[in-house]
Parts: structure tokens; C-alpha cells; sequence
């Protein structure tokens, strides 16, 4: 499959509107996985399970006790998740030739590759210009998606490298990004292009500060020297 790397052009918009929010929340299932194998959850879980056992000696309303807080856990994983979709689909991604075409300095860039006689959009990455307050300036890499029809064909790596390259022949100092905790397979992607772990923190969106204690996601910003 020959998979060419072009920048975004606007009758690409309604393939990258389904294509990125079903990427993002592919990570709903593995974040809750992580989070349901967190000693605090197993911990609370059995809390319930006994609690509500030894106050009404019914099998079944501990198991409905526990059950609630399973489905709690979920509906914050699946919310963490939801809500950043919602939020990047009614700003950046909802008009990108303004947020990353009017800037020489920005870019945003699809894949496609021709698949049962058409072409397809297979994934996508943006970078975005920021200013380093001394003169220098970096890239910040964005919404980087592969779709899950050409996984482990190298394409993550591609994308990752247009970036690099574009940002090179800015003469930018460096390429930054952030993903999380659970997204191990781009985490992995990142370390092998030579990205290094620069900070390890939890959202400091406040009104994220619940949902991150319920999944117990971290943000990892990493970053590569040019």
C-alpha cells in the first residue's frame, strides 16, 4: 500500500471529522483497564462489595454496590476522553485552515492511500509554532492519528517525521507533544524516534481534577532536540 503524506485540503473535512474521534476513544477501553487494575479501585470496589453486604446479607446488593462503582470508574474513562474530542472538534479541528493554514509556521498534514478503488484518509498530525520568550521558537506536535486499518506499517512514524522536518527547516529548537499514560504504543513510537520525558504530571485543568483521580491517567510531555 503506497500511503502519501500531504498537507489538509478542505474536502478532507469530513473524513477527518470520523476519523478522529473514533481514534481518540479507541483509548476508552485500555484507560479503564489501567484504572480497574489500580490497587484504589480494586481497594474501594471490595469496600463497596462488603460494605453493602454486611448491611442488607444480600449477595446480590453487594454485587450491585460494586457493580456502581465499575460503572462509575467507566463513565469517567469514557467522559476523559469524550470531552477532549468534544472540546478539539468545536475549536482547531473545526477549522483547520484558520488555526493551522494562515500561519507559514503552522501545518497540518493527512495520509491517504487508494483502498478498494478510492483514496482514504489514514491518518493525520499537525504542528503548531510556539514561541520560546528568548527569540528561539519550537513546534508543538498535534493530533497525531493512525487509523486502525494500517497499524505497524510505519505510518506513525512518517507522520512523526514530516513534522520533525518541516520544523527543521524552520529552524525551530525543538519538537514538543504530550499523550498520556495509556497510550502505550505511541509512547513507544515517540522513545524510538528519540524523544525524551521531560515532565510527568496530572491535568491542571480543574475541571478535569475528577476525572483524572478516577482514571488515574497522567500527561507525559516529551520533547526532542533538532
Amino acid at each position: 500500500m503506497h500511503i502519501l503524506v500531504r498537507r489538509y485540503e478542505p474536502s478532507d473535512q469530513e473524513a477527518i471529522e470520523m476519523i478522529y474521534p473514533d481514534a481518540i476513544k479507541e483509548h476508552i477501553n485500555p484507560a479503564f483497564l489501567h484504572a480497574m487494575t489500580q490497587p484504589l479501585h480494586i481497594t474501594i470496589s471490595l469496600f463497596f462489595c462488603i460494605g453493602a453486604y454486611l448491611l442488607g446479607g444480600s449477595v446480590f446488593l453487594a454485587l450491585i454496590s460494586g457493580g456502581a462503582w465499575v460503572g462509575l470508574l467507566y463513565c469517567c474513562c469514557y467522559e476523559f476522553y469524550a470531552s477532549y474530542v468534544r472540546e478539539r472538534m468545536r475549536t482547531d479541528m473545526k477549522d483547520i485552515p484558520g488555526y493551522y493554514l494562515s500561519n507559514p509556521d503552522n501545518c497540518f498534514w493527512v495520509a491517504e492511500a487508494e483502498m478498494d478503488g478510492r483514496r482514504r484518509i489514514l491518518g493525520m498530525v499537525a504542528v503548531e509554532v510556539k514561541d520560546d520568550g528568548d527569540g528561539k521558537r519550537h513546534g508543538e506536535l498535534l493530533r497525531m492519528i493512525v487509523s486502525s486499518t494500517c497499524r505497524r506499517a510505519g505510518l506513525g512514524k512518517q507522520l512523526a517525521k514530516t513534522v520533525e522536518d518541516f520544523c527543521k527547516e524552520r529552524g525551530f529548537t525543538k519538537i514538543m507533544l504530550f499523550t498520556t499514560s495509556t497510550q502505550r504504543a505511541a509512547v513507544a513510537l515517540y522513545n524510538k524516534m528519540g524523544f525524551k520525558l521531560v515532565n510527568t504530571q496530572s491535568e491542571s485543568n480543574p475541571s478535569l481534577e475528577w476525572l483524572i483521580w478516577m482514571t488515574r491517567v497522567k500527561l507525559f510531555y516529551m520533547e526532542k532536540i533538532i
